[in-house]
């Protein structure tokens, strides 16, 4: 049986690249996004290039409780088993505490927080039974270096590591696995327009790499968490 990875924001960036990644180490994948036109196209381009491992899409606002419950129930009802899971899913918005506008704490907490939250406890009874599993929360630098204009999005980073924490002593028993991954800058569409050597920034595919070296790891030996940054350091 081919194995199952679940995946949110997956067909731009970091998500993107993790997908084709899995894909070619022959998972099958569950994948969301907001916008139905750049699941066509993963649908198609996937089609082409991995053939034999199956796809499933769905459109998914991850801030609504209510839509990553329906995502999580569709994967239900269509597989036996979850192998992986990376809530990937996330946004950033510049801010200062002092002066951000009213509602972005709540905007971020619900898209970088509580998406992770719902999605991996709907999906956990399938990877509890099992006994084995592997959960892979994409935190940031911004878990745990606070910075200028860090405001709510750094909040929201801090909380996901803290959830992720706490998600590793509880699934110990249950053979689960859970990695903090926590990226520095990294080309992605947050970064158009960024003028700088190609070099400057981080490649999505390095973070993948990391992903799955991570899983081809023995059973008795997991990564609870690893930092990256581009090698000249943060912006």
């Amino acid at each position: 049986m081919l194995r199952k990875a679940v995946i949110t924001g997956a067909t731009k960036g970091i998500g993107r690249a993790i997908a084709e990644s899995l894909a070619t180490e022959g998972y099958d994948l569950a994948v969301c996004s907001r916008n139905e036109a750049d699941l066509v196209a993963m649908q198609i381009d996937f089609a082409e290039r991995f053939g034999d491992i199956k796809l499933l899409t769905q459109v998914v606002d991850v801030s609504k409780k209510e839509e990553i419950t329906k995502f999580a129930q569709v994967i239900d009802n269509q597989w036996s088993r979850v192998d992986v899971l990376i809530n990937n899913a996330g946004v950033f918005m510049p801010g200062s505490v002092h002066t951000e506008g009213d509602g972005l704490l709540e905007m971020m907490i619900e898209t970088n927080l509580y998406s992770a939250y719902h999605l991996t406890r709907a999906l956990l009874p399938l990877m509890m039974s099992q006994k084995k599993g592997h959960i892979f929360n994409m935190c940031s630098v911004a878990s745990i270096t606070a910075y200028d204009k860090g405001g709510s999005y750094s909040i929201s980073k801090y909380a996901l590591l803290g959830f992720s924490k706490n998600l590793r002593q509880e699934l110990k028993p249950y053979g689960i696995k859970v990695t903090s991954v926590m990226p520095g800058a990294t080309w992605s569409d947050s970064w158009t327009g960024f003028d700088a050597p190609e070099e400057r920034l981080m490649q999505a595919r390095d973070v993948a790499e990391v992903v799955v070296s991570a899983l081809r790891m023995s059973a008795s030996a997991v990564i609870e968490e690893v930092v990256l940054r581009p090698q000249l350091g943060d912006l």
